[in-house]
């Protein structure tokens, strides 16, 4: 057992004694593997996954598949993991072995509908909020994962900056950063993309479109360094950044600055997104933080690489000290077209904490 794992096991232990839990199921596929990691210390290649785990250490892996169980077993000997054509049944035949014991089970958005605690032929509560409140705070190793994750986002920008080019197709300047992250041992990065001027709106994944002078070319970098994702968000200028680019970018320095300077642990996320966008607001583009424009001001990052809280104005999560989460004012501006401006920081009780090293301004390849 890995010094990550074994402080999450211990600290999910803990926790379940404290609330008296017996008995802890969750879910996870290869895109959301947060909760099923997070207890088993396994991420899904192939199909889904369930983990039990009982009040005394012992954890049940049922897998899809007989070879995703070979997998897992390889990879957490530790674990009792069972293959099957029927995950449902499965499980429940597992919990059938339970007797009476206090059983919650998570997430609830995505549990299987046989899964779900009004489903089961026994009682069962939704543990999706004990699970995220150990999620949204990190334990020393998984800070400091997430700081290793964060220096090689900074490395992987300075790899697209260098790689950004006229005549670069987009697909080919995300080859450059995918190389670079697996040959520095990141097995897995989020990665999107926008380039050109005013009419672009947003990001998406690589297309064919080739790099022009004067574009702008944004991006967000997220790689994964011992299962937690950081993340970095920036724009560049190819060639020398006209000032209607220059005037524009402030907005989102402030915006960004606005965001952190509320950051603290005991704010509600809805109190970071509304410091964000009152700056937009302040200078007549209020329009452009609503959802025709933008989907959040941030978000929290770790086992998965948008996790809670989402920083929206309508959401009350409070941050708590060790939580981990990005603050990017990233939306569309009605001059110049899409911007972004993000960096990924640790809450504490006195503000944050950034890792990142990359300039917060308007960056170029002339300068």
């Amino acid at each position: 057992m890995n010094a990550i794992h074994k402080e999450r096991r211990d600290r999910l232990l803990a926790a379940m004694k404290a609330e008296e839990i017996d008995v802890v199921l969750s879910w996870g596929n290869a895109w959301q593997g947060d909760y099923l990691r997070y207890v088993s210390d396994y991420s899904v290649l192939e199909g889904d996954g369930i983990a039990i785990v009982l009040s005394d250490g012992e954890t049940r892996l049922i897998v899809e598949g007989e070879t995703e169980a070979e997998r897992a077993r390889a990879k957490c000997p530790d674990v009792i993991v069972e293959a099957t054509d029927d995950l449902v049944e499965s499980a429940r035949a597992v919990l059938k072995q339970m007797g009476n014991r206090r059983l919650v089970t998570a997430p609830a958005v995505y549990l299987p509908f046989g899964l779900a605690p009004e489903n089961l032929d026994r009682p069962a509560e939704d543990g999706t909020a004990f699970l995220d409140k150990l999620l949204m705070t990190k334990t020393p190793a998984e800070i400091d994962a997430m700081r290793r994750a964060t220096k090689m986002a900074d490395e992987g920008y300075q790899v697209f900056r260098d790689a950004a080019r006229v005549g670069v197709a987009e697909y080919e300047l995300v080859a450059e950063i995918e190389g670079y992250f697996r040959a520095a041992g990141s097995p897995e990065n989020f990665m999107i993309i926008g380039t050109g001027g005013q009419e672009v709106r947003g990001m998406h994944p690589a297309g064919e479109r080739r790099v022009q002078e004067g574009d702008l070319v944004t991006t967000e970098l997220s790689p994964c360094v011992d299962g937690y994702f950081s993340q970095i968000c920036r724009t560049l200028v190819i060639g020398e950044p006209r000032q209607a680019q220059i005037d524009a970018f402030q907005v989102y320095i402030d915006a960004m600055n606005a965001g952190f300077g509320v950051l603290k642990a005991g704010v509600t996320a809805s109190e970071v997104a509304k410091a964000e966008n009152d700056v937009f607001r302040e200078r007549g583009l209020g329009e452009y933080c609503t959802s025709e424009y933008t989907r959040v001001r941030g978000h929290g990052l770790g086992l998965f690489l948008d996790t809670k809280p989402h920083i929206l104005e309508d959401v009350d999560t409070v941050l708590e000290d060790g939580a981990f989460c990005i603050v990017h004012p990233n939306t569309y501006h009605p001059e110049v077209g899409y911007m972004v401006l993000g960096d990924a920081a640790l809450v504490t009780k006195d503000g944050y904490q950034t890792f990142s090293n990359t300039p917060c301004e308007l960056l170029s390849t002339a300068g």
